[in-house]
């Protein structure tokens, strides 16, 4: 017999509003990929995090190449060879990409090599990043490039790996899992948390169901199909998405010609972008993180106003100058890429974040309805199936994914006439995917104009009536879903769509 790479007996950790790990045992083989899967707040993330040092359980043992440990650090945790990328991610804004690197490392190694170390392990692996930039400048792809970037130069023999592929294409998806399958063969073990079954089937060799904090199933997911690997995980398959056909009406978001020069060195310029959204459609925009996403969702938002008034309308005005709640009072709606930070306040509780889009719920002389703010909040949580403590929960102690879905709701619960969305399933689970991906195909259906921005392909594929591609601060022609391939977009991505591509597109229009 093999002794087990990782080995844990009867874990459980309790908090005071929820019990997230209970009487959990688990074996990982070496060059083993193990899936932990479970719908949000499942009680994931925590049990990789008592592996990796950062909470301490309240009960059972862990073993590592049948030793017992006790790892009281993350620290401690690289000494033993155990790496993990989080979902929330753990850099530090103001320093560079390297600098966040060197942190985690030997600190005999001077910054210039850890700089030339990230640059060959990022060539090698297809994880484009520039060591020099400061974090703060960073999509959220990026952000995840530099965490895996940082684990894979600890020459891991466990490595967790916390939702690595919710923000990367389909391209780094494929380089990512070359990379891991060579990591495992030769004796690396893997611990993989991924709502995408797909990739669970196509890269883990057992999985290890988890509901409610509690092991419900152990299988091959190899064996499985995604339907089986759906009912293990919540019981049931998710609800089929309901597709309407309607006739798009007016415009809603009219971009004309939209220049503007980054702000920051590290930026992308936004070059002539030019794209419609109409009342009753879904208008998706693919792309690599990292290709003026963030400028053109900023410009749209209202937090960058320095674009001519003319280049954004907004239901036919001017509205590039506006501020967000000036954009909110036209009945425009926005949920951002980054959860924490921009979509809610870490330290407030859920009813107070309410008030990030809800200036109604303060009243005369400024006093704010704090009873008007938790029955709705209550609302979203119980509509929208959110895992938390109640309204008074702050919001970094829910789960990504159950935050995401909050989020999600918060706006989609205020009856935006366009709704703008930024990456609006990451981290969440196959059940709650298809909720918001039926309640924004509901809001179009309503006569809501959607913008839906992703690097996920089949999620644009399966909500949007339209796609574009952001390529280096430009962006493609329209296309209708129906003509367009995961080839083509693929091929955009790269900024591909001139001469041959424009053809392409208008040939596919017409077919």
């Amino acid at each position: 017999m093999t002794t087990p790479r990782l080995q844990l007996a009867h874990i459980t950790k309790r908090y005071p509003a929820v019990v997230a790990n209970s009487d959990v045992s688990l074996i990982v083989q070496p060059g083993e990929t193990h899936a932990v899967l479970g719908e949000n707040g499942a009680g994931k993330s925590t049990l990789m995090k008592i592996i990796y040092g950062s909470v301490k359980p309240d009960e059972g043992s862990v073993m590592f190449n049948g030793q017992p440990v006790n790892v009281r650090n993350p620290q401690e945790a690289r000494a033993l060879g155990i790496s993990m990328v989080f979902q929330h991610f753990s850099l530090f804004d103001t320093l560079t990409v390297a600098e966040n690197v060197w942190l985690g490392l030997d600190r005999h190694l001077a910054l210039a090599e850890v700089t030339r170390r990230i640059t060959a392990k990022a060539s090698e692996y297809g994880l484009d990043i520039d060591p020099a930039r400061p974090v703060h400048t960073l999509s959220v792809g990026e952000m995840q490039r530099v965490e895996i970037i940082r684990a894979l130069l600890t020459d891991p023999q466990l490595l967790i790996l916390d939702e690595p592929t919710s923000v990367l294409t389909p391209q780094a998806v494929t380089k990512l899992f070359v990379v891991l399958k060579k990591l495992a063969s030769e004796g690396c073990s893997i611990l993989y948390i991924s709502h995408k079954l797909h990739e669970i089937r196509e890269l883990c060799t057992a999985c290890t169901v988890l509901r409610g904090g509690k092991v419900t199933g152990v299988c091959n997911p190899q064996n499985e199909t995604n339907e089986s690997l759906s009912r293990l995980m919540i019981g049931a398959e998710p609800p089929p998405l309901q597709h309407r056909e309607l006739k798009a009406g007016a415009v809603a978001l009219r971009v004309k010609a939209l220049t503007l020069a980054r702000e920051d060195q590290f930026g992308v310029d936004l070059d002539a972008v030019s794209l419609d959204v109409r009342a009753g459609e879904v208008v998706g925009i693919a792309g690599v993180s990292g290709n003026g996403q963030k400028e053109l969702l900023y410009a749209l938002s209202g937090e960058d106003t320095r674009a001519e008034p003319a280049m954004i309308e907004v239901f036919g005005q001017a509205a590039a100058r506006f501020r967000p709640r000036k954009r909110r009072a036209l009945g425009v709606h926005f949920v951002p890429e980054e959860r924490l930070g921009r979509g809610a306040v870490p330290t407030l509780g859920l009813a107070h974040n309410m008030l990030l889009t809800r200036s109604n719920a303060v009243g005369a002389g400024g006093w704010i309805r704090t009873g008007q703010l938790a029955r709705h909040a209550g609302e979203i949580i119980r509509r929208f199936n959110v895992k938390a403590g109640g309204p008074q929960s702050a919001a970094r102690s829910l789960s990504g994914g159950n935050l995401q879905k909050f989020i999600v709701g918060r706006e989609i619960d205020a009856n935006p006439k366009l709704f703008i969305v930024s990456q609006p399933t990451w981290g969440v689970d196959v059940g709650a995917a298809a909720l918001i991906r039926n309640e924004i195909l509901a809001l179009r259906d309503a006569g809501c104009a959607v913008l839906v921005v992703s690097e996920e392909l089949d999620e644009l594929f399966e909500i949007s009536d339209r796609l574009y591609v952001i390529a280096k601060g430009r962006l493609s022609p329209s296309v209708d879903r129906a003509a367009a391939t995961v080839p083509q977009i693929g091929e955009w991505m790269s900024g591909l769509w001139d001469a041959q591509g424009a053809t392409a597109a208008k040939e596919m229009a017409h077919a």
